[in-house]
């Protein structure tokens, strides 16, 4: 450790006060003491990190992913999930089908363009019917043989994330405001007695659709998951389950005519959706080392840090702490083909408190957690002064160093405009990052260096 004292003249005092944070310093120059003279220190501790695995995330999202991929670096990765759908209250079919039957029945999975691995890698989605109503567990770990008959497929669909039987033309297509049009999808054949099924009970027992909890008893939902192939990550956007009939209508002359018709049910925010996310091979990254952690996601592994506050507080002892910058440095992304990207951004936060921010559908408040945005020029993860982050720990637990996880999230942002027109995003939401992403964060001497400023008045 390395400790620097500083006698500032007033001039300069001011000028280093001037950036500091009113709200934790307590300081400013109109209310320094008269004849009080500041003595600013600046003291260097060291961090220490390890990598840490963990088996499961809490993840309530209508997002989920689909597929299976291996990495070199950080192992097999297999995504799947369970989902309810959406029913409104007393829900009847909108016509009668002709001779009361049901045609078919189609299970739509809609995917950004945004998948990880091989476009071109032959895959397999395959649907199980979940036959135990799901619970608000949201929680990555989940178990799909305690929901589902695996022995009861609903249907199956080999597909390729860049879907070759959909024209250059169609799959490019953009409209006027330059987005493209068309939404890949994968697209199951279920059988039709599924879509009898719910018809049968409008007429025959239509209390079950009196409202969501009767039709999740009902229909408690569909397990998707990948059988076949391995080199590609879909990240799902939406799932739709859809009924197609026939019924009878009056023609423009007054004829009997048949049409045809669809009633469609969605998974949405309203109900549960449950994402699972298996990893193997990934024992190598847990081993001990002094100069790489690690972070993956899916759930995965991820970092811990441990600030020494047992040692930093009798040092700052009677002073004010001023500055605390903390960033993470990262090693260059690996090279070969379809690797993994850096999340975009990281939330440190206390380890006994992670759970509990996600559960409660927490953003940054930049005292207790605080988002790092990455930087590719300089492979930086930037948090800021994090000064009442340790202020806080030290008043609260002086005996106890403050150990941090840095876990890889999903930021979402909404926009608001300043007195000058200016465009401002904010945090709405901060979730686990659910997308295959990895980054090897350094952790040797240098890069665990962390300096400590703060002001003493004598």
């Amino acid at each position: 450790m390395k400790i620097k004292l500083f006698v500032l003249g007033l001039s300069l005092g001011i000028s280093i006060l001037s950036g500091c944070n009113d709200d934790l310093t307590q300081v400013g120059t109109g209310i320094q003491p008269e004849n009080d003279r500041p003595l600013v220190y600046a003291d260097t501790f060291y961090m220490k990190a390890k990598t840490l695995l963990t088996d499961s995330v809490y993840a309530r999202t209508i997002y989920g992913s689909l597929g299976e991929i291996y990495d070199p670096l950080y192992g097999n990765l297999k995504s799947d999930f369970m989902c309810q759908f959406y029913c409104p209250e007393n829900y009847r079919f909108s016509k009668t089908p002709l001779n009361e039957k049901i045609d078919s029945v189609e299970f739509k999975i809609y995917y950004s363009r945004s998948w990880t691995g091989d476009s071109l890698t032959p895959m397999r989605a395959q649907l199980y019917e979940v036959t135990t109503p799901l619970t608000r567990d949201f929680y990555t770990n989940i178990d799909p043989t305690q929901y589902c008959n695996m022995q009861k497929s609903l249907g199956m669909q080999t597909y390729t994330a860049r879907d070759l039987s959909v024209s250059d033309s169609l799959w490019n297509d953009k409209n006027t405001n330059g987005a493209l049009t068309y939404q890949p999808r994968i697209t199951i054949r279920m059988p039709q007695e599924v879509g009898q099924r719910f018809y049968d009970a409008t007429v025959k027992t239509p209390e079950v659709f009196t409202d969501q909890n009767t039709f999740n008893e009902f229909f408690p939902g569909v397990y998707v998951t990948n059988t076949y192939g391995t080199g590609n990550i879909l990240n799902i956007e939406s799932t739709q389950m859809t009924i197609y009939y026939k019924y009878m209508t009056k023609g423009y002359t007054g004829q009997d005519s048949i049409g045809k018709w669809n009633e469609t049910f969605s998974a949405t925010s309203e109900v549960i959706q449950l994402n699972r996310f298996k990893n193997t091979d990934m024992s190598h990254l847990l081993e001990p080392n002094d100069s790489i952690a690690y972070l993956k996601s899916p759930a995965g592994v991820y970092t811990e840090l441990t600030i020494p506050a047992q040692d930093i507080a009798p040092i700052i002892k009677g002073r004010i702490v001023s500055n605390v910058p903390l960033s993470l440095k990262a090693l260059p992304q690996e090279e070969w083909k379809y690797a993994f990207t850096a999340p975009n951004y990281v939330l440190i936060l206390p380890k006994d408190s992670v759970d509990t921010f996600f559960k409660s559908n927490s953003v940054e408040n930049s005292v207790t957690s605080y988002l790092g945005t990455y930087s590719a020029s300089t492979r930086t993860y930037s948090f800021g002064n994090i000064a009442k982050l340790l202020k806080t720990h030290i008043e609260n637990s002086p005996d106890e160093d403050l150990v941090i996880s840095v876990v890889p999230v999903e930021r979402r942002v909404g926009e608001t405009y300043n007195y000058s027109y200016q465009k401002i995003e904010y945090t709405v939401a901060i979730e686990n990052y659910l997308k295959p992403s990895g980054v090897k964060l350094r952790i040797d001497k240098d890069a665990m260096e962390m300096r400590i400023v703060t002001i003493e008045y004598r």
